[in-house]
């Protein structure tokens, strides 16, 4: 295995994508880099339209299709070989093999993924057996494990269920079951507990970590929820407007964040221990429209520290130690 391989899972470079909506273009992801290390956990925070979920569409080539992508590499450092992912057909074999075997996506809403009239444990089962060999009384048995790991009790009789007789939380835990039920290298959740209480988001994430722990795979986790990112992530990058402004490691963001957005993302959230004093400070102005996006800096219109130069777009400049920002503030630091 090459250095990089050891490294990183998955790469990024200058991905964008781009949806037509009648006469405009929408830009939504507008050149990110990225790197995910492997065995780690990303998050992937920012506010609700940023290009968050439709970059992860893109790493699964499950784009709509008023969607396309005009340039940029997403490669998967896989155990069994590299796959530049953009250059293959998403409909082809090596794409289909890749999605749920070596990577799984759980999505936002289990309801829009999960079919209403089939069993819960037919659904898995025929996910199993799409990418490995084996009986279905086998295949069966491999589900009810899974689902046992997963804190669902009476799993052999829950599995002849249908979607509609579980909770929420118990519906998240199938979704993850989906996922993980053929070992995948790579796990993408895209706000796996947004639609659920504070109580069962807690649980969800806690069985998350533990079986990353035991099995080994690498997380992006995408979400608008800083508490959950401290909680979970190992690297953060936060993305605005379809660009990662900051990248850095969960104590760097949180200890000496350097970006005005990022600094104002974590204003705008309660923070456990800070005192029944302390205020939220919303996040003034609106995100402005993907078809028409400022000159510059994206973040410049509602940006406390703005300035001339920011009608230029900055690069990447090096904070120190991997921490990276997308600012003039940062100058000082060497620009990418």
């Amino acid at each position: 295995m090459s250095e990089q391989l050891n490294e990183n899972i998955l790469t990024l470079k200058g991905l964008k994508v781009q949806f037509r909506v009648g006469r405009r273009l929408v830009k939504a992801v507008n050149g990110v880099d990225l790197n995910v290390r492997r065995g780690k956990t990303l998050g992937l925070v920012g506010e609700s339209g940023c290009g968050k979920s439709v970059t992860a569409h893109a790493i699964m080539r499950l784009l709509p299709k008023a969607g396309f992508i005009p340039e940029g590499e997403v490669t998967y450092y896989s155990n069994e070989g590299t796959v530049d992912i953009l250059k293959h057909n998403p409909k082809g074999k090596t794409l289909r093999d890749l999605r749920g075997r070596q990577i799984s996506m759980i999505f936002q809403d289990p309801l829009a993924s999960l079919n209403p009239v089939y069993r819960i444990g037919d659904q898995i089962v025929e996910n199993i057996r799409q990418h490995n060999r084996v009986p279905k009384e086998a295949a069966m048995k491999r589900t009810v494990e899974m689902l046992k790991q997963l804190s669902i009790p009476q799993a052999e009789k829950r599995v002849l269920d249908y979607p509609h007789q579980f909770s929420g939380g118990m519906k998240q835990r199938v979704m993850i079951a989906m996922g993980l039920i053929n070992d995948p290298e790579l796990l993408i959740a895209d706000e796996p507990t947004t639609a659920l209480d504070v109580t069962i988001q807690a649980q969800i994430l806690e069985l998350m970590q533990d079986l990353q722990k035991k099995l080994g795979f690498t997380i992006i986790i995408i979400t608008h929820n800083m508490g959950i990112v401290a909680d979970m992530a190992d690297d953060i990058a936060v993305m605005y407007m379809g660009k990662i402004v900051e990248f850095g490691s969960k104590r760097e963001i949180f200890l000496n964040p350097a970006h005005p957005y990022t600094k104002a993302l974590l204003k705008s959230v309660p923070v456990l221990g800070s005192g029944s004093n302390s205020r939220l400070e919303p996040i003034r102005g609106n995100t402005p429209d993907p078809s028409e996006m400022p000159e510059g800096c994206t973040f410049a219109p509602r940006c406390d520290f703005a300035m001339d130069i920011c009608k230029t777009d900055p690069p990447n400049f090096d904070v120190g130690g991997g921490h990276m920002s997308r600012c003039w503030l940062c100058k000082g630091g060497n620009g990418q």
